[in-house]
């Protein structure tokens, strides 16, 4: 496994790898990697000749410095996964080689109206942060496929209207949320809960299955879906962020002549804030 920690030695890696006529997969992480990171390389394997992970907890998607500062930071165990998965290189950029100048002096990347609703209403810059730094991995690697996780919905469809609309010649693949045997949706942010948070923060889950059920049966009123929703969670201490029933392409607001649906939901639980979402066709 190969390591690459400047902008040279990565460049180095891919031209030979390009020179190889080889294809390149790239899962790009934050690093603290479980069993969700582990599906997504076993994905990128199966995508193309070579695979490259990158980890780089980007401070240009936080809007809160102590939620930078508390990230999980696991880099050794990281590693040793890697090389059990047999990934072909990591990228481990450091912040000033991604923003030689600042973050406040770098380029940045806005996909329009769809990185200010949900998770983007309340944390303002955060998709600009993750389009930056995803466009910028995107050059650097010049991978054919990069593979990420349908728990973050709305990232994913961010990053591919990016790809669309700058003309990237980039395959993007979504795979399904893995999820702990409660239901939970996996997530680094989860190694801050608490054994009796954790057993809760499975409700999350339980509660969109559940709105999803009355959809199927035919109700049709989302807005009062989501006020029952929310109330629930409230009762069993979330600090729900949003309940949002939206239809799939456009991540609109559902209305009952939509067929293709995602429920998402953002809440606080203790401290970590927890997101999911489930994708379902009437």
């Amino acid at each position: 496994m190969k390591l690459a920690d400047s902008l040279d030695s990565i460049q180095q890696i891919v031209n030979e790898i390009k020179n190889n006529h080889q294809t390149i997969a790239l899962v790009p992480t934050m690093g603290n990697l479980h069993q969700g990171h582990l599906a997504l390389i076993d994905e990128a394997t199966q995508q193309a000749d070579t695979v490259i992970v990158s980890i780089f907890v980007n401070p240009l998607q936080f809007n809160n410095s102590d939620d930078l500062a508390s990230y999980p930071r696991t880099l050794d165990d990281d590693m040793e996964k890697l090389r059990q998965k047999n990934v072909n290189a990591v990228f481990l950029p450091h912040e000033d080689m991604i923003y030689p100048d600042g973050m406040d002096n770098h380029t940045t990347i806005e996909v329009p109206v769809i990185s200010d609703i949900l998770c983007g209403q309340n944390r303002p810059g955060h998709f600009r942060g993750v389009a930056t730094i995803v466009n910028k991995l995107f050059n650097l690697i010049r991978p054919d496929t990069a593979v990420f996780g349908r728990k973050d919905f709305q990232q994913l469809a961010i990053i591919r209207k990016m790809v669309e609309d700058l003309a990237l010649n980039i395959t993007i693949i979504g795979i399904p949320t893995v999820r702990e045997q409660s239901g939970l949706a996996m997530s680094s942010r989860n190694i801050r809960l608490t054994h009796e948070e954790k057993s809760i923060a499975a409700c999350m889950y339980k509660t969109m299955l559940e709105t999803k059920q009355k959809i199927i049966s035919g109700e049709k009123d989302f807005m009062a879906l989501e006020k029952m929703a929310i109330a629930k969670l409230k009762a069993l201490n979330f600090k729900p962020d949003y309940f949002e029933i939206r239809e799939r392409e456009k991540l609109k607001r559902a209305t009952a002549e939509d067929k293709k649906l995602v429920i998402f939901s953002a809440s606080y639980l203790g401290q970590p804030r927890l997101i999911d979402n489930i994708s379902f066709d009437i």
